[in-house]
């Protein structure tokens, strides 16, 4: 599998790890998402992130805390279009994707999760936890088709899945 610093191209869109540059086209990319794709990802309705979590993404340390940017390029503009994460919590770690909605269907949340996998466990982590709104079929699709052993729960209006990185 590629090395996520170099990036990795799949029709225009290259996979990432994220830099401390990226905060404004996080932020423009933040201001792109549709309101019903941020309560999808943040299970309320938000209108920007905090400085902390922009901090905490654009400044983790690539082995506990781990980002990843899908981008495409508009002239000389490169446009972040996606992002998928990690924060790891002894052997397991939390995950959570946000795709823009014109690039949704496309894979992307797929290749991120496949990548943050591969450096999930070079790192030493086993498994990945992820609570989905129900609601949320093309995520937990996702999450079911990602050839990774997977456990699901529900509780009320949210799934809690497990995929099984060893």
């Amino acid at each position: 599998m590629p090395n996520a610093t170099t990036g990795e191209l799949m029709s225009g869109v290259t996979i990432r790890a994220v830099r401390p540059d990226d905060r404004e086209r996080i932020v423009t990319a933040f201001k792109a998402l549709d309101p019903q794709s941020i309560y999808l990802r943040f299970f309320c309705h938000k209108k920007e992130l905090s400085d902390q979590e922009l901090q905490r993404v654009t400044e983790n340390d690539g082995a506990s805390e781990v980002a990843l940017v899908a981008t495409v390029t508009d002239g000389n503009r490169e446009i972040i279009v996606g992002m998928g994460n990690y924060a790891r919590s002894g052997a397991a770690a939390d995950i959570a994707f946000a795709v823009e909605e014109d690039f949704q269907g496309r894979g992307i949340a797929t290749r991120l999760l496949q990548q943050l996998a591969h450096i999930a466990r070079a790192n030493g982590v086993s498994q990945f936890e992820a609570d989905v709104l129900a609601e949320n079929t093309p995520m937990l699709n996702v999450l079911r088709n990602s050839g990774l052993r997977m456990r699901e729960s529900r509780s009320n209006d949210v799934v809690k899945a497990t995929l099984l990185l060893v």
